[in-house]
């Protein structure tokens, strides 16, 4: 069989379309995130700071939706975390196992739900959704792959996905 010709490894296949790396937030959405956020982009929304336009236009405050991913940028250290984490495992964990040591992201969809509100404890998981037949481009050869982000609040309504989509490659020989 030639490398173009090659099976996805059993291992990978079972991974799609199951639910992985499901967590809590370390902390709550709070306020004085979104005031800082906001702040360092100059993003002056009166729906993000001013109250009165919050509860008519979104019937109370809200972060911004871009702000999804932050909730999950771990701090460089918390007291009871055993390990390091890792953004969009799933990622890594086909480039590791496909023997595809380089990778770039060729697409980033985000689809925003409810409203992400202050004091929200939001939950995530990552769901492979795709491996393609090995391809040939001009990086090099491998898969592209598509991930889902999924993230819920603690009422487990969905707030959004994020959809990822990536080349993981070898170089050719020169």
């Amino acid at each position: 069989m030639s490398e173009t010709d090659a099976a996805l490894p059993a291992e990978v296949q079972g991974w799609i379309g199951q639910k992985r790396y499901e967590q809590e937030g370390e902390f709550d959405v709070e306020r004085g995130y979104v005031w800082t956020t906001c702040a360092s982009v100059e993003n002056g929304n009166p729906l993000f700071w001013d109250e009165k336009a919050a509860q008519e236009i979104t019937g109370g405050p809200i972060a911004p939706p871009t702000m999804i991913s932050v909730w999950f940028r771990p701090h460089a250290y918390a007291p009871n975390r055993a390990g390091t984490a890792q953004p969009l495992q799933v990622h890594f964990d086909c480039k590791e196992k496909l023997g595809l040591p380089e990778a770039v992201m060729t697409d980033n969809t985000i689809t925003f739900r409810e409203p992400v509100r202050p004091g929200d404890r939001l939950r995530t998981w990552q769901v492979l959704r795709s491996v393609s037949p090995l391809k040939t481009t001009k990086l090099g050869t491998g898969r592209f792959w598509v991930i889902d982000v999924e993230y819920v609040n603690q009422k487990g309504e969905s707030v959004g996905t994020e959809t990822y989509t990536g080349f993981g490659y070898k170089r050719e020989a020169k």
